[in-house]
This record gives structure tokens, sequence and C-alpha cells, in this order.
């Protein structure tokens, strides 16, 4: 592998534990706030009802959760080795780069940048101004401030300035110092683990009254409809490997892998807390314990979210259907099935409440994805892998101001482009395979620098990180199977790094 930049810190070259240059503001609490505050955005609330459509049937639906929960653990656990042995700025960036060398560590950072992160932060910031129209109707995707027909959804609408608004102010307050972006992430967070409480406290109250009521039956009589292998969806692997033949037992992890990509998406962005590694307080101890806490907390309200859907609406119904029990699950309005929960136990004030408590979760997210993206940019610069400025650190706030700005730039960009959301499609196959290809590194690092300190070994290496790399692969062998509009674009935007890394970059990272 060649040698990096011997300028950055965060160099091997240079043996230094995190950054001087950071303020180290952040504990345990702000750590496992952040985790919590980037993985909770406004997915849990609206995915289970294009799964359902998919899946149809409520075992299943739990099954697809759960599959989520048992990922999303093992590969947080598996981190937290790399976090504690590598407590850096950049975090997975630098993984990576260390254990598969600077190309795999660009072609990461160049796709955050590109699409993943501010592509979510994007799309996560029009969302708040979608559901800022429940309240104020004048806000809106299709009022138009500035547009034109020829130019397809390009232009500026009232839900687009909401985001833009929302994104320049968050920008704003992170550059004025890591412990005011800590201290906005922990309240907001709360505030959304306390709105994500208030789901299931519903359910709990509410129990099965509303889905017995209607004529769909409840539920829990019907749990395991659907879900026999004869009655599964019909996916042969015949089909799949071009081998002839059929199974249901194939067809069933090939449903489930396609209906995935909702469910990890609403519970990804849990690495975001290893990008901050520099300015977290005892970060061999605090990094793994937030990944862990983090994500225990929110895949634990994801599931127990998903009971209480099941428990207070059907999960069939009518498209057609002018009421929420008459929708049911699938068909909820706009796929908002947690607003639907809410208006089924407290009608129309209730979907308010719920409308206010998504943009509480969608505020807190962009904060989170905004503070912790930069510090990724701010990595690869100090590596010569990205625009020389944005590897400077504001010598009053110690934040790395200009890496937070051109993040806003591009996200504002991609606001007003109104393709974001296809980018996020893209690159869904993206993002599996750099965590793939991370936790591939972790046993890369353990054959060749046996001797490092790890203050936290992954649990249940060598099985449990193994069987997250085959179950990440065969998601992204399916995807690229059963959806390549999405996969295969997605895979372009990665390689088309390369050309980049190798004409124009190779040289400043290489002896």
């Amino acid at each position: 592998m060649g040698n990096v930049n011997p300028q950055n810190p965060d160099s091997p070259s240079v043996q230094t534990t995190t950054s001087p240059h950071f303020v180290q503001g952040m504990g345990l609490f702000s750590a496992t706030a952040l985790v919590i505050g980037s993985m909770i955005g406004s997915g849990i609330f609206i995915v289970s009802a294009d799964m359902s459509r998919t899946l149809g049937s409520p075992a299943l639906l739990i099954a697809a959760w759960l599959v989520t929960a048992v990922m999303t653990m093992i590969g947080a656990l598996s981190y937290g080795e790399l976090a504690a042995m590598m407590p850096k700025a950049g975090g997975q960036y630098v993984y990576l780069r260390e254990s598969l060398g600077p190309l795999w560590g660009f072609l990461y950072g160049w796709t955050l940048f590109l699409v993943i992160q501010t592509g979510t932060i994007a799309a996560v910031g029009v969302g708040f101004g979608k559901f800022l129209g429940v309240f104020f109707p004048s806000i809106s995707q299709t009022n138009w401030l500035i547009h034109s027909e020829s130019w397809g959804n390009l232009g500026l609408s009232t839900a687009n300035l909401a985001a833009l608004i929302i994104i320049t102010l968050l920008t704003f307050t992170n550059t004025l110092g890591v412990k005011l972006g800590a201290g906005i992430q922990n309240v907001f967070t709360s505030a959304k683990v306390l709105a994500l409480a208030a789901v299931v406290l519903v359910g709990l109250v509410a129990k099965n009254v509303a889905a017995t009521a209607a004529n769909f039956g409840p539920n829990w009589d019907n749990f395991w409809a659907g879900s026999g292998f004869s009655t599964l969806h019909p996916i042969s692997i015949g089909t799949f490997f071009s081998m002839g033949g059929g199974s249901a037992l194939v067809g069933a992890f090939t449903v489930v892998a396609v209906v995935q990509v909702g469910s990890l998406f609403s519970a990804d962005a849990w690495n975001n807390v290893t990008f901050t590694a520099g300015e977290i307080q005892n970060p061999k101890r605090n990094l793994p314990l937030s990944l862990a806490l983090g994500t225990g907390v929110v895949l634990l309200l994801y599931v127990l979210c998903n009971f209480v859907y099941l428990s207070v609406l059907p999960m069939s119904g009518s498209a057609t259907a002018t009421d929420v029990m008459g929708r049911g699950i699938m068909y909820a309005q706009q796929d908002r099935v947690a607003t639907a929960v809410m208006e089924a136990a407290f009608g129309a004030i209730g979907a308010k409440l719920m409308a206010g408590a998504i943009l509480i979760s969608t505020f807190g997210c962009v904060n989170g994805l905004l503070l912790s993206g930069a510090r990724v940019y701010y990595a690869m610069s100090k590596d010569g892998l990205f625009f020389k400025s944005v590897g400077k650190l504001n010598p009053k706030s110690k934040t790395p101001t200009n890496s937070l700005w051109i993040q806003w730039a591009w996200c504002c960009v991609l606001c007003l482009s109104g393709r974001y959301g296809d980018l996020l499609d893209y690159v869904i196959f993206a993002v599996l395979v750099f965590y793939a290809l991370t936790i591939i590194g972790l046993f890369v690092l353990r054959r060749t620098q046996p001797d490092a300190p790890r203050p936290y070994k992954a649990f249940g290496y060598p099985v449990l990180p193994a069987l997250y790399i085959v179950m990440a692969l065969w998601i992204c062998g399916v995807l690229l199977r059963y959806k390549p509009q999405y996969t295969w674009p997605g895979l372009i935007l990665v390689l088309l790094g390369l050309p980049v890394y190798w004409l124009t970059l190779r040289k400043t990272v290489t002896a």
C-alpha cells in the first residue's frame, strides 16, 4: 500500500491517537445521540407500507425487520473493533484506507460526497418540507416558486425552500463549534426517541380495537398467513442462477432481500458516529459503546413500531378507500403508516401530532448527517484526496468550516435538481458493498496487523462478521438481478471515481 500524505495527523505515518486539532467535545451520551439521531429519519414512519405490499404477510414483515436488526447489530459490533483500533476523524474512510488501500478509501469518500451523505441530507430536508405542509398547506413540492416544464423537476418549490432553509441554518450552527452541534443533536434525538416511544405506547393502549372493528380481522389471528414456502412470491432458483428447477426457500430469501432495501436504509447511517472520532472523549471506549447502545435502542423501537402498526391497522386494504382503516398498512395515504396509526387512535389531531414528531425527527437527522459527513471530507483532504481548503479547521470553533460549507453547496444543488431520490436509489447497492468491504477489511487487519492494540474485539468474530458479508453480498446479488435500474447506475457512480483517482489524485497518495 502506498504512503498517504504525511501532513495528515490521522495518517499511519504519524502515530497519534486522535487529531490534536479537534476539540473532544462529545461524551458517550452525545456520541450515542449521534448514532440514534442519524439513524432515525422518516423511513420507519413510511417504508413498512411498500414492504407490506411486496410481502403480503404480517409474519414476513416482522421477519424482514428482524433480519435488518440482526444485520445492523452485527455490522455495528464489527465496526466497534475498527473504531476502537483507529479512533480518527473520517471513520469508515480511514478503515478502508488502512485495510484495503487509499483507492478504496477514496471511492467510499467519493460516493459519500456525491450521493450517499449529501443526497440523504437533501432527501430528508425535503421530507421536512413535505411534513411541514401538514400545518402550512402552501408548503408543497408542487407549489413552485421557480419552475420550467422544460427543466423537468428542476426548480424551487416551497418544500425545497424549506429544505434549503434548515440545511443552511444547521450548517451555520455546526460551524460555531462541535458542542453546539452535539447539543442540538442531543435535544432532538431525545425528542424523536420519545416520539417513537409514544407510537409504541399507542399500540399498547389501542391494542387490536381498530383492526377488529374493520372487516379484515385482527392481524394476529392471521399472523402466519402468506408466510409458508408454498404461498411465497414465485421466484425460482432457476430464474436467479439460470440453472433450472425451482426452490421456494430461495424464493423466500430473494423476496426478503428485495424488501430489505427499505428497512436497511431506515436503519442506515449508524456508522456516522465514526466520522467524528476525533471529537469524542475517550473514543476507544465510547465509540464501540455508542455504536452498540445507539443501534440497539433504534432497532428495538423499529421492531416494536411494526408490531404496533399490525396491532392498530389491518395489513391489507384498498388503495381507493377514503379512511385509514379501509386503506390498511399496504395503502396508507402516501405510505405514511405511522400517521395513519395515530389518526386511527386519535383522529385528525393524532395525524398532526405524528407529523410534528416527524418534523422533529427529520430536523435532528439532517443535523447529525451534516455534522458527521463534513469530517470525512476533511480527512480526505488531509490525505490529498479532496479540495485542499477543506482540510483546514476554523481556528476559533475548531470545526471543519470549509468542509461544512462545500457539503452545504452540493446539498443545495441536489435539493433543486429534483433527482436526489433517484440518486439515493442508485447507491443502495453501493452502500451495502462498502459495508461488506469494510468488514472484509476487519479480517485483513487481523492478518496484517495482528499485534495492533484492540481495546475492543468484534463480537462473534469470525462467524458473525462473515455472516454479515454473506448476507450483504446476497442482497447485492438479488438487487443486481431484480432492480437493475437502481443497482447498475449506482455501481457506475462508484466506478466513475476510478479515472478521477488514477489520473489526478494517485500521485498525491503514493510514495
